[in-house]
């Protein structure tokens, strides 16, 4: 049976599925020509990640099609409920990218507190000729340490930035419709740990306390934050997300980052990804990445073999 990995697969998981009796295709298909290849082929497995689409014309006329699975959290890109309909298996790998999405918000976060997104943008242009102008400029970051960090949606990522943020010495709080509360285990390098309860809140509450707010929502109708939210939060907060575009209305982003109501944000994701607003890229306030939460070599090997298991359990009786 072949496998067809449209958006790419670790080494690892490559060496799972081959071992499982499936051969691996890695070729990269355009978006329009997914269900002429999948047919041609008598693609069995279609994998993705966020930039293949698997609407209802892929599903409708691929026979073949018996698994689409993503790499990754977020399904947005797959219509998950008719396929399943038609009797396709949709699976993903909510656990193997927390720790990488969870590290880089707190690479924005600690990017934020010291200028450094701005610091790396002006350095090379002025770091020989106004040394100690740059100096004073970027002379008044603030320690994360002590701080109260707002987590908007608690699931799996959200609690392993919870972990990352009880490490540094923060108070965390969280908010989530449908998690009422959690034992956060902390682990040392040494096997020690301590579990830390923290019951979630509305959240209106997390926006007027936490000094730090992270997002990580699936993709819905509507903003989460937008201008009547940006206006419930504390002055000089920070503002994260690294879940998906459309969540922060952007254009009051720009303006509460103008005013000085938002002190600075960062961004993984963006409302017209792939081809973000120019005034977002653009903002002196924003720490910018390319949607490269989940991109680390540990996590897409997770990533890899964790689809692997799950296609060789779901279709070993058929190979």
């Amino acid at each position: 049976m072949k496998v067809l990995a449209n958006d790419g697969i670790s080494k690892s998981g490559i060496k799972a599925l081959e071992k499982g009796g499936f051969e691996v295709i890695t070729t990269k298909v355009a978006q329009e020509q997914v269900a002429n290849y999948i047919n041609k082929n008598a693609i069995s497995v279609l994998l993705v990640r966020s930039a293949t689409k698997v609407r209802q014309d892929i599903i409708d006329n691929c026979p073949t099609l018996k698994v689409i699975g993503r790499g990754g959290v977020g399904m947005d890109n797959i219509d998950v409920d008719y396929a399943r309909e038609k009797g396709i298996h949709v699976i993903n790998t909510p656990a193997s990218s927390s720790e990488s999405v969870a590290e880089l918000v707190f690479a924005h976060l600690f990017s934020g507190v010291r200028f450094l997104h701005d610091a790396n943008r002006n350095m090379p242009l002025e770091g020989d000729s106004n040394f100690e102008g740059l100096k004073k400029a970027y002379a008044n970051g603030i320690e994360l340490k002590g701080k109260t960090l707002g987590i908007i949606g608690f699931g799996k990522i959200g609690k392993a930035v919870a972990k990352i943020g009880l490490g540094l010495g923060m108070r965390v709080i969280a908010s989530d419709k449908f998690v009422g509360n959690a034992e956060i285990k902390v682990d040392f390098y040494n096997g020690q740990f301590i579990n830390v309860d923290i019951v979630t809140e509305p959240m209106e509450d997390i926006l007027k306390h936490s000094d730090f707010i992270s997002l990580h929502v699936p993709a819905q109708d509507g903003y989460v934050i937008g201008k009547e939210e940006f206006e419930q939060m504390k002055d000089g907060v920070g503002i994260v997300n690294a879940s998906r575009g459309g969540v922060i209305n952007e254009v009051e982003l720009i303006e509460a980052l103008d005013n000085g109501k938002v002190l600075f944000a960062g961004l993984d994701v963006f409302e017209e990804e792939p081809t973000p607003a120019v005034q977002v890229l653009m903002h002196p306030k924003i720490s910018l990445t390319p949607h490269i939460g989940a991109a680390t070599l540990e996590a897409q090997d997770r990533i890899g073999i964790e689809l692997a298991e799950q296609i060789i359990s779901l279709l070993k009786s058929e190979i």
